[in-house]
């Protein structure tokens, strides 16, 4: 039973802690926590840009920080959902052995986008188009947690 999520992006300022954000909404009662394969950003509050566009939508980052991802994240964690291929690989080369917690892509579970990565808005600039993105890899995962709805 997935019970504890993480979700993993690059700096942990944008899309892991918006979708940590939107996922606490969607699935209630579930450890919902995000992090960063970069030590760029550890301790700071989401990026402004993306804590207003999520607030625009009801959804409040703040109190989040940046983390980063840890090895022991393996042992904490029921499934590790990464934003990009990149840093999916970056998760799994601190795999530690004998881990099994699976690790994902995020838009795997937004088949329908045909998107295969949630892009950076940081450097993209357009936080609305992955606050979307986002939003249905959320609904798909809560689909896929719970299929009876």
């Amino acid at each position: 039973m997935t019970t504890r999520i993480l979700f993993v992006c690059l700096g942990n300022i944008c899309r892991s802690p918006a979708a940590e954000g939107i996922a606490r909404a969607l699935l209630p009662g579930l450890e919902i926590d995000s992090a960063g394969t970069s030590d760029w950003h550890v301790g700071e509050p989401p990026y402004g840009a993306m804590q207003a566009a999520a607030r625009a939508r009801g959804i409040d980052l703040g109190g989040l920080h940046a983390r980063q991802f840890q090895p022991g994240d393996f042992h904490r964690f029921d499934l590790i959902l990464a934003m990009d291929a990149d840093n999916l690989d970056e998760i799994e080369a601190l795999r530690p052995t004998g881990s099994d917690t699976p690790v994902r892509l995020f838009t795997d579970y937004a088949p329908e986008t045909g998107a295969d990565h949630v892009p950076d808005p940081y450097y993209t600039r357009d936080f609305d188009a992955a606050l979307d993105l986002i939003e249905a890899a959320a609904k798909g995962l809560k689909a896929a947690l719970d299929p009876a709805g």
